[in-house]
């Protein structure tokens, strides 16, 4: 294999692929990157056997072949080198000379007969949505997904495709995030459960563009195709959480608040909270005031904001991080939590009708 190729080109390739290597492995050949090269074009590939990611540059490429480089090696290595040309060659025993100006670099590389092959979707199922808005739903629920190994489903964010929309459902047992987007056009009504990990770095390499991108499903696997780079993440297998079920729909407090007077209110409040394990914040409802309190052994918060308040008083107390984490992505102006009495979970929408996206969190039992 000899070729020359942009460094820059090269850089910002292996910085995208080398996301999918993996970071933990018994097998080497995983935390490598395969570099394929054929006519006037090199592809860089990685895989951790759930996730792999495939870019394709321009390159002069002057003996076709293949190889596998250990993967953060070669990462660092070319960060240094975005300005130059850089001319790759791998030998009959798998040696890769990096060669640039006047210097180069040598390093012994895998056998890319071992690399596993990565998954075509030949006959997928296929969806079309906004770029911008498919990543506007991944960052709204993917961080209420589970960490905890026991309930391997819940550790995925749920995609659910009717006629017209994309649903996204993320939860771990504490806390529920659901998002809804319109969709351009679909070939099919399907769900797919994708690990948090794969779905988070799909949607940081799609660009917050208003154009479509097509994301394709087949068996237990889905695709995304974008210009010169494809992204193959493997689904989790098995059935979701019934979330429906999980709703409630009637309600006893309705409280409308400014959400960054709440944001606000409650970072200064959770400072002191952060000292117990639940970051524990009490919510006080009552005459259009909520009152945020939180108490430690350094002393006590006590945060004033006016509300609209429909329905009884209540108070209640939260783990306010579910609360600052969800309102980090929040972009309206005013929510309205929903309250059904101080045991059962909260609702969180955004005012004004609109249902772009709902939130559920569990409250936190308060000690007399």
């Amino acid at each position: 294999m000899k070729l020359i190729c942009n460094g820059n080109d090269l850089s910002d390739a292996v910085g995208k692929v080398f996301k999918a290597a993996s970071a933990r492995t018994t097998n080497p050949i995983l935390e490598g990157i395969k570099l394929t090269a054929t006519a006037g074009t090199l592809t860089l590939s990685a895989t951790d056997l759930e996730l792999a990611i495939e870019k394709n540059i321009l390159a002069d490429v002057k003996i076709e072949g293949e190889t596998v480089v250990p993967g953060r090696f070669f990462a660092e290595f070319v960060k240094k080198l975005t300005h130059e040309q850089i001319e790759l060659s791998a030998d009959e025993t798998n040696r890769l000379k990096i060669k640039y100006t006047d210097s180069e670099g040598v390093v012994q590389c895998l056998n890319p007969a071992e690399f596993p092959p990565i998954k075509e979707l030949d006959n997928a199922q296929r969806f079309t949505v906004i770029k911008s808005e498919f990543r506007d739903l991944v960052n709204k629920i993917s961080f209420s997904v589970s960490a905890d190994d026991a309930r391997p489903m819940l550790k995925g964010v749920l995609l659910e495709i009717g006629e017209d929309t994309l649903t996204g459902v993320a939860l771990d047992g504490y806390r529920l995030a659901k998002c809804v987007k319109r969709i351009e056009t679909t070939t099919a009504m399907m769900s797919a459960v994708v690990p948090a990990r794969c779905i988070n770095e799909i949607a940081k390499l799609i660009d917050d563009s208003a154009d479509p991108v097509e994301i394709c499903i087949q068996k237990n696997y889905l695709m995304v195709n974008l210009d010169h780079t494809r992204i193959t993440s493997r689904l989790l297998d098995g059935d979701f959480i019934n979330y429906k079920q999980i709703i409630p729909t009637n309600f006893e407090t309705f409280v409308t608040i400014p959400k960054e007077n709440f944001e606000a209110g409650l970072e200064r409040a959770i400072l002191l909270a952060k000292s117990d394990k639940n970051n524990l914040v009490r919510f006080d409802i009552k005459e259009n005031l909520m009152q945020l309190s939180s108490n430690s052994e350094l002393g006590n918060i006590n945060e004033k904001i006016p509300v609209k308040l429909n329905g009884v008083d209540i108070s209640i107390a939260f783990n306010a991080r579910y609360f600052t984490e969800l309102l980090r992505y929040t972009e309206c102006e005013n929510i309205v939590i929903k309250f059904i009495n101080t045991t059962s979970p909260c609702i969180v929408v955004p005012a004004g009708g609109a249902d772009d996206f709902l939130y559920l969190i569990l409250p936190v039992r308060m000690v007399s």
